[in-house]
C-alpha cells in the first residue's frame, strides 16, 4: 500500500508540477471575485457582485456553493495577492486527495488497482482542469473521498470511517450542488452490502442536508436563497431550454467516450446481442450524418457503448454509479463540459481494469497520458498568451482608461492592471481603449463621438494541432456553444485579441435613423446594436451626440413600444435639463418632440430615458423601448 501511495503521489506530481505557473483561465476570475469578497465577509464569499456578459450579477446565483471561494480566500489572505505558482501548488492538495481515494476504491473493486488509478489520473478533464482554480477537481476529490470512506465504513461497520465519510460529503456539498447525486449511489451500496446498518442510511443523506443548511443560513443572514437566485439566472439566460439540453446530452455522451482511452472500453466491456449492436450502429451512423468527422461520431459510438454496457450490468455497483451520475448530469447540466463527468471517470477506469489485460491497460494509460498532457499544454499556451498580451498592453496604455470586452483569463490580467469590464450598451469615449477577444463573448463596442483605431493585435494559437476552444473550432470541451466534439483537431487560431483606441471625430449628423451610416459613432451610451437592419433597443437610459444647427430647433425622437414593454413615460433631456416628457397610452409607434432648443456648441448631447424596463428569457439585456430615429428637426447648413 505504501509503495502504491508513493507511485500515485509521483504520478500526480509529474502531471501537475510542469503547470504550476498556469495562467489564470476560464472561470477562475469568478471564483477569485468570491475570494476577494471573503476578505470583507468571510462567511459570505458568494455575496460578491461582478460584471458578466455586460451585466452586474450576484454570485449567490453561482452554480457552486462557497468552498472553492473560501479556500482561495484563505490563500489570498496568506499571499496578499493572486500568485499563480503558490495558488496552484496549494491546489495540489485536491489532486492528491482524489488520487488516494481513487486508489482506495480501486483496491476494493479490481485486482489491478494501480492500473485503474493511473487510468483515472490521466483522464483529460482531470489533467487539464486540475491546473485551474475552479471547483471541479476539489469537488471530485471530496466526492471520491466520501465514497472511499463510506465503502470502508460499510464493509467494516466502522463508525469513525462513516464520520469521516460524512465530513467528505459535507465538503463535496459545499463545492458543488451535484453532490446530492451521492445519495442514490450510497443507498445502492448499503442495499447491496449491509442494508440493516441504519447509521449508513442516515449518513448517506449528508450532502442534501448540508446544502439545505447552507441555503437556510444564507436566507436568514442575507434575505435570499442562493437556489432562488440561481433559478432566476437560469431563466434569464434560458440555460435549460430543450435545444440546449439536447446539445448537453450529445456532448456528454461524446465526453464519456474519452474518460478512458476509447479503445479500452471497446476491448474490455463487451456488448452482446444483435438488437443492442444494431441499435448502437444505427445511432452511431446517425451521428456520422450530423457530423462526418470521426472525432464526433466515433466518440458518440464509444460513449453509447459504455452506456449500453452499464445499463445491461446495472446490478454491478460501479456500472450503476456511472449510469446514475450520467443520468443526473443530463438533467442538471446545460453546457456539456467534459469536466462535469469527472465523478464517472474512476468507476469506468476500474471496470476496464478488471477486464483488460495488463499490456492493454498500460498501453491505454500511456496513450491517455500523451493525449491529456498535449491538451493541457495547448491549454497552458492559450492562457499564457493572454497573460503576455496584457503585459504588452500595459506598456502601451500608460495612463489611459482601458475597458475589457470579454470574459475569462484575459479579463483577469487586464483588470489586475486597472482595466474595467465593458458593460452592455456602454460607450467608449475618445482617448479610451477597449480590448476585445473574438472568442470570449465580446459585446458590441460603441465608440462615442469617434472611431476605433487598432493599436495592438495578436493571434492566440498553438503549434500542437489540438483545440479545446477555438475560433471556428467545434469542440464542446468547455461548452457546447463552440460545437459538439469532445475536442478538436486543428491548426487554426484559438483566438484573436486586439486593443483599440477611440479617436475623436466630430458628429456629422444632426438627425439619423438607427441604421444610418455613421450612426454608431454618435451613440454615447445605452443603445444596443442594430436589429433587423433598421432599429435598435435602448436600455432604461440612452444618450446620443448630434451635430447642432445654428438656429433653435426642436428635437424629435421616433420610437416603438412593443406589446411586452412596460415603459409608458419617455423623457428627453440635454445638458441635465428636461426638454420634453410625455406619457403614452400603450404599445405603438410614437414621436416625442421638444420645444425649440438652442445648443451652446457645435454638437449637443441628448439623453432619452424611460420609466420602466424589462428582460426576456435568454437575453440578459435591460430593455426599454425600440428607437427608430432621433435628431434636430431643422437641417444643419
Amino acid at each position: 500500500m505504501r509503495r502504491q501511495l508513493l507511485l500515485v503521489t509521483l504520478a500526480i506530481l509529474a502531471l501537475r508540477l510542469p503547470f504550476l505557473n498556469q495562467a489564470i483561465q476560464g472561470d477562475d476570475p469568478y471564483y477569485l471575485y468570491g475570494a476577494e469578497h471573503a476578505q470583507i465577509e468571510p462567511l459570505h464569499p458568494n455575496h460578491a457582485r461582478y460584471a458578466f456578459l455586460g451585466q452586474v450579477v450576484d454570485m449567490r446565483g453561482h452554480p457552486h456553493p462557497p468552498l472553492d471561494a473560501w479556500f482561495l480566500g484563505g490563500l489570498l489572505a496568506l499571499e496578499g495577492d493572486v500568485r499563480e505558482v503558490p495558488f496552484h501548488a496549494a491546489f495540489l492538495l485536491f489532486s492528491l486527495i482524489a488520487g488516494y481515494a481513487a486508489l482506495s476504491l480501486a483496491r476494493r473493486f479490481t485486482p489491478r488497482p494501480m492500473a485503474a488509478t493511473l487510468l483515472f489520473l490521466v483522464t483529460p478533464a482531470f489533467v487539464v482542469n486540475g491546473n485551474s482554480l475552479e471547483s471541479d477537481v476539489p469537488f471530485a476529490a471530496f466526492w471520491l473521498a466520501s465514497l472511499a470512506l463510506f465503502v470502508t465504513a460499510v464493509d467494516r461497520r466502522s463508525v469513525p470511517a462513516l464520520a469521516a465519510s460524512s465530513l467528505a460529503m459535507a465538503l463535496a456539498a459545499l463545492a458543488a450542488y451535484q453532490a446530492v447525486v451521492l445519495v442514490p449511489i450510497l443507498f445502492l451500496y448499503v442495499f447491496l452490502h449491509d442494508r440493516k446498518w441504519k447509521p449508513a442510511w442516515i449518513a448517506a443523506l449528508t450532502a442534501p442536508f448540508v446544502i439545505c443548511l447552507w441555503q437556510i443560513f444564507e436566507r436568514a443572514t442575507s434575505g435570499a436563497l442562493p437556489a432562488t437566485v440561481l433559478a432566476g439566472y437560469m431563466r434569464t439566460y434560458d440555460l435549460q431550454n430543450f435545444v440546449q439540453k439536447c446539445r448537453n446530452a450529445v456532448a456528454l455522451t461524446g465526453h464519456l467516450g474519452w474518460l478512458v482511452f476509447p479503445v479500452l472500453p471497446l476491448v474490455a466491456l463487451r456488448v452482446t446481442g444483435r438488437a443492442w449492436i444494431a441499435g448502437l450502429a444505427v445511432l452511431t451512423t446517425a451521428a456520422a450524418f450530423f457530423d462526418p468527422n470521426p472525432l464526433f461520431w466515433a466518440s458518440i459510438g464509444v460513449g453509447l457503448w459504455v452506456l449500453t454496457w452499464c445499463a445491461r450490468n446495472f446490478r454491478d455497483f460501479l456500472a450503476a454509479w456511472a449510469l446514475i451520475f450520467f443520468g443526473a448530469a443530463l438533467v442538471i447540466f446545460f453546457a456539456g463540459s467534459a469536466r462535469y463527468l469527472l465523478p464517472v471517470a474512476l468507476p469506468l477506469a476500474i471496470l476496464v481494469s478488471a477486464r483488460a489485460t495488463p499490456r492493454v491497460l498500460y498501453g491505454g494509460v500511456a496513450l491517455g497520458a500523451l493525449l491529456a498532457l498535449s491538451l493541457a499544454t495547448v491549454n497552458y499556451q492559450h492562457w499564457d498568451q493572454y497573460r503576455q498580451f496584457a503585459a504588452s498592453l500595459k506598456r502601451q496604455a500608460q495612463s489611459r482608461r482601458v475597458w475589457m470586452n470579454g470574459e475569462w483569463g484575459l479579463r483577469f490580467y487586464l483588470e489586475s492592471d486597472g482595466a474595467l469590464p465593458l458593460m452592455a450598451a456602454q460607450a467608449v469615449h475618445p482617448g479610451e481603449m477597449v480590448v476585445s477577444s473574438s472568442l470570449a463573448y465580446p459585446l458590441k463596442v460603441i465608440p462615442a463621438g469617434g472611431v476605433l483605431e487598432t493599436v495592438l493585435e495578436r493571434e492566440i494559437t498553438s503549434p500542437i494541432p489540438l483545440r479545446l476552444v477555438a475560433l471556428g473550432g467545434r469542440s464542446a470541451y468547455s461548452t457546447t456553444l463552440f460545437g459538439l466534439r469532445p475536442f478538436d483537431i486543428s491548426t487554426g487560431p484559438i483566438d484573436r485579441v486586439r486593443a483599440e483606441m477611440v479617436i475623436e471625430r466630430k458628429p456629422q449628423l444632426a438627425r439619423f435613423t438607427m441604421n444610418a451610416p455613421g450612426a454608431a459613432s454618435q451613440i454615447l451610451s445605452g443603445i444596443y446594436d442594430v436589429e433587423n437592419g433598421q432599429w435598435r433597443w435602448m436600455a432604461g437610459s440612452a444618450a446620443v451626440l448630434l451635430k447642432a444647427p445654428s438656429q433653435p430647433s426642436p428635437i424629435s425622437v421616433r420610437f416603438y413600444i412593443p406589446p411586452q414593454a412596460p415603459a409608458r413615460v419617455v423623457t428627453v433631456s440635454a445638458g441635465g435639463k428636461q426638454l420634453a416628457r410625455q406619457e403614452f397610452p400603450g404599445p405603438g409607434t410614437y414621436t416625442l418632440t421638444t420645444a425649440p432648443f438652442t445648443a451652446n456648441a457645435e454638437s449637443a448631447s441628448i439623453a432619452i430615458t424611460v420609466d420602466k424596463t424589462f428582460m426576456t428569457p435568454g437575453d440578459p439585456r435591460e430593455l426599454g423601448v425600440i428607437l427608430l430615429e432621433i435628431g434636430f428637426d431643422r437641417e444643419v447648413q
